[in-house]
């Protein structure tokens, strides 16, 4: 949708969307379960039951929220299982492709994951998709919450100084793999793409 120079402007998740870590995150899911002596999970039932905030998600599988002390054990062993499993994982078929066809043609994009910050950053450029992106951010602050605020965020930079040409929320298009992408779209303005 192109009108004078406004462009549609693409957001791209990475979790799930651009990287095909679903694998990953069941098993870091189920580390993280077994600290509170929880049963493994299948894909179906991650599917089926994910929500955020995470601790929301946990809620379902245990009947009351986690304690802050479960949460921490838990959000850890999740972390570090899913850190030593991502390294596994590669791009989602045809997204390099489509990732560079976008550029190709004149159009911005960028990445806004609640994947921490600092660990993010690196690991999209270890898959050398980081300059296809006007922009590359992650999560700031403790984990488990929603997008909403990071993505309010994210759209002030891109539409501030320097930032992407013409840019207007509702020229936005959110892609995704979880309500909370769609969620967060709607909180600035967006359009959402839901990918699973």
């Amino acid at each position: 949708m192109t009108s004078g120079t406004t462009r549609t402007h693409l957001v791209w998740d990475w979790n799930g969307t651009l990287l095909d870590d679903t694998h990953a995150v069941i098993q870091a899911t189920n580390a993280a379960f077994a600290e509170v002596e929880l049963a493994p999970i299948t894909l179906e039932q991650y599917r089926e039951m994910y929500t955020i905030p995470i601790p929301r998600f946990y809620e379902r599988f245990l009947g009351r929220l986690p304690t802050e002390a479960e949460w921490e054990r838990m959000d850890s062993v999740f972390h570090r299982y899913y850190t030593e499993q991502r390294a596994a994982c590669g791009l989602t078929a045809g997204a390099e492709e489509l990732l560079h066809a976008w550029q190709r043609a004149g159009r911005s994009q960028s990445l806004l994951s609640m994947y921490g910050h600092e660990q993010l950053v690196p690991v999209v450029r270890g898959y050398g998709i980081e300059p296809r992106f006007v922009r590359v951010e992650g999560r700031t602050g403790p984990s488990g919450g929603s997008k909403a605020l990071h993505m309010e965020r994210h759209f002030a930079a891109l539409g501030g100084a320097g930032g992407v040409d013409g840019f207007s929320p509702e020229n936005v298009v959110v892609i995704g793999d979880a309500l909370d992408d769609a969620v967060a779209a709607a909180h600035v303005g967006a359009r959402a793409v839901l990918y699973t």
